[in-house]
């Protein structure tokens, strides 16, 4: 009896042991491929105007969460939105990559309880990232920033990482001189790796973070949330956060802060803001869009609306669906404060990859957007901010 005991606890743990080992190897790949699926579709068609069009355009994205992911961002991949390979083909010139650092469970636009179980947390430790990483915010951020970094030096004929305007020329001119080349920046989605220290701004913009995004899908040290409990504003802390990132050169994004908190940063700031990922509520009436009104406010800086490709911010993901939602934007902010702002691997599904945005172009085309506006959509509007702040870092 006790050698039957024994062998059974040994089974037991043989079996939680190879259980474990099947969730680490298996489960963060299922879990991407069911959260940033791309749904299977015929080939786009692309007339041959709009090809010649798309490949003469600078396009720039302000929001992927990649980084995210344990997916070797220098290979094309089989599953997810984006990587390099990709990136270049569908001729994206800059990408900004989106550090998500903490997300409670349910994700919902409506309400969430900043004390919910924290997703992150499971698959930081699910993907083996560093220890540190596991309790650490700050730590994750850092981490993320050293996951680019690694492709940039895997790949640097490929990738170029983007910290100054200087940066920033020399990948536009490389491009024009016939380089595939993507300039990559860094994004925080949700100022919570700053763990409440405004001495944490420090070590993430020498990480080589440039856009600060306040909060996330909860509220936070620094304010309250879209989707929070509390509709609050700026807290004083907030305002200390968002002081320094105007006095430091970089860029604000308000991407799921609470309307207060935008009103809040409006009355203090003197600096273009960014909205980085959004729909047009008057397009597509959901929580997640902001009015209209305080859309033309956030463009009255300056500043510039990025459009993304899912349902919940388009009412519509197709190709179609999302050059709508461009239109609306122009229509409700002028051609001059639109860009794109796809979320892509941002655990939403879309109906293409970033391979494909040649479809958008095409789209925007049948829409009879003039190629002057087309231009500035898909890519000049986010360089032209880029370059303002840029310029502006002490």
């Amino acid at each position: 009896m006790k050698k039957f005991l024994k062998r059974a606890v040994i089974l037991l743990v043989v079996l939680a042991l190879a259980g474990g080992a099947g969730f680490l190897i298996f489960g963060p790949g299922y879990v991407e491929n069911q959260r940033n699926a791309v749904a299977e579709h015929e080939p786009y068609p692309i007339t041959r105007a709009a090809k010649e069009l798309h490949d003469s355009l600078i396009i720039a994205d302000w929001h992927a969460d990649s980084l995210l992911w344990n997916r070797d961002l220098a290979e094309r991949g089989s599953i997810g939105q984006v990587d390099i390979p990709r990136l270049i083909e569908g001729n994206v010139a800059v990408q900004m990559f989106t550090a998500v650092t903490k997300s409670p469970a349910g994700l919902n636009y409506e309400e969430n309880d900043a004390d919910a179980f924290d997703n992150i947390t499971l698959l930081a430790v699910a993907q083996l990232w560093p220890i540190r990483t596991w309790q650490n915010l700050t730590e994750r951020a850092l981490y993320q920033a050293e996951k680019l970094a690694e492709v940039q030096r895997a790949a640097p004929e490929s990738l170029k990482i983007i910290r100054t305007a200087d940066d920033l020329a020399e990948v536009l001119r490389r491009r024009e001189s016939g380089e595939a080349l993507l300039g990559g920046m860094l994004g925080i989605e949700g100022a919570h790796p700053l763990e409440g220290e405004i001495a944490n701004l420090q070590r993430l913009e020498s990480a080589g973070y440039r856009l600060i995004g306040l909060q996330h899908f909860f509220d936070n040290r620094l304010g309250g949330s879209l989707h929070g409990t509390t509709g609050a504003g700026l807290t004083d802390f907030g305002r200390e956060v968002v002081a320094e990132i105007q006095r430091r050169g970089l860029i604000l994004d308000l991407a799921h802060s609470s309307e207060q908190v935008v009103r809040d940063v409006l009355e203090m700031i003197d600096m273009p803001i960014v909205l980085s990922h959004t729909g047009i509520r008057s397009q597509c009436d959901t929580r997640r869009n902001l009015p209209d009104e305080m859309m033309r406010q956030i463009a009255a800086t300056g500043g510039v609306i990025g459009i993304g490709y899912w349902e919940e911010v388009t009412c519509d993901d197709t190709p179609v669906g999302i050059a709508k939602s461009i239109a609306a934007a122009v229509a409700v902010v002028g051609a001059d404060a639109v860009s794109l702002g796809s979320d892509f691997d941002g655990s939403v599904a879309t109906t293409l990859d970033t391979s494909e945005l040649a479809a958008i172009t095409q789209a925007l085309i049948n829409l009879d957007m003039t190629d002057e506006d087309i231009r500035k959509v898909m890519g000049e509007n986010m360089l032209r901010l880029l370059r303002a702040r840029l310029e502006t870092r002490p």
